[in-house]
């Protein structure tokens, strides 16, 4: 039964028989991720930054999602312009995606605080899926295997921000590019295109403490409308304690610490609200930060974003 269910969430992801579903990889921590849906992004902390991620979906459940991430992004010497490269894997099931591409943002002034970037992506993912090696299911001619196939992509993102509040709209991959199986006879998936609208804002409620909502829309054509709400708060600059819920899917809480100005560690745990809550123990999200302050700029601290 686990492998039925998985082979139709693997036809779901893929978009097999012409649908559109959701394909790129969730996170909990889209708020301190931002680079990986929003090329504006680039530069914004003013120092050079690496980020890295690991998720583990539906732990118990076979042949679960698991997503790795490697982020780099910096300001360059014309404090107008910055540069990020995102490095992704994300398998699941027999289905592998792997993704690598550069970010370029051109950053103008807008107030005393804030400022408005203009982001472009270019890149590439590496696709793989051997469906054949699902034995329960009834091998289909038309998708029993899909070659590793090339995909050239572009995208492009918004991101106006200050130090205390943040607004972005992007869409990562603008080209519908087709999947086949071996021989390129038969087109069994199409990328879908992936449109995110994000915000957050930081209040302070005392001293001390300081509470950060903040919210990410993803729509993709032929899929539900998918909506994460996040209230965070960090205690004394240093901890940040919160929830997220991911309507009509899961919820969770997030964790993280402030080593020093430069290093920064975080963890969230989700539990799924829907039928495969039943088949699972959660989502494990472990991410690293670090600014290097020898590159260019200084490290503000804290850092919200």
């Amino acid at each position: 039964m686990m492998r039925r269910a998985l082979y139709a969430i693997l036809l779901a992801f893929l978009g097999l028989g012409g649908a559109h579903a959701q394909q790129d990889p969730l996170y909990s921590q889209y708020m301190f991720n931002t680079l990986a849906v929003n090329p504006g992004y680039a530069g914004s902390a003013n120092v050079f930054t690496m980020l890295a991620l690991s998720r583990h979906q539906w732990v118990g459940f076979a042949g679960a999602p698991t997503t790795q991430t490697l982020l780099a992004h910096t300001p360059l010497p014309n404090e107008n312009m910055a540069l990020g490269l995102s490095l992704m894997t994300d398998k699941i099931g027999p289905a592998r995606q792997t993704g690598a591409y550069l970010d370029y943002a051109y950053r103008i002034r807008t107030g005393k605080d804030t400022r408005l970037a203009f982001g472009l992506k270019g890149g590439m993912n590496y696709y793989q899926a051997d469906l054949a090696s699902l034995s329960s299911v009834d091998p289909d001619a038309a998708n029993v295997n899909v070659q590793g196939t090339v995909l050239p992509n572009f995208g492009f993102g918004l991101y106006w921000h200050s130090p205390r509040y943040y607004v972005g709209v992007s869409a990562p991959k603008l080209l519908e590019n087709k999947i086949s199986t071996e021989g390129g006879g038969i087109v069994t998936a199409t990328e879908s295109r992936h449109y995110f609208l994000i915000a957050g804002y930081v209040m302070d409620l005392s001293r001390t403490v300081r509470f950060k909502p903040s919210i990410m829309v993803r729509q993709v054509q032929g899929a539900p409308l998918s909506i994460d709400l996040n209230a965070n708060f960090l205690l004394r600059d240093r901890i940040w304690l919160g929830g997220m819920y991911r309507v009509g899917n899961s919820f969770g809480l997030l964790a993280q610490y402030q080593v020093n100005d430069q290093f920064r560690v975080g963890y969230a745990f989700d539990l799924t609200t829907n039928k495969l809550g039943g088949y699972n123990s959660g989502t494990h999200e472990v991410m690293l930060n670090y600014d290097f302050r020898f590159f260019t700029g200084r490290t503000v601290s804290p850092r919200y974003f």
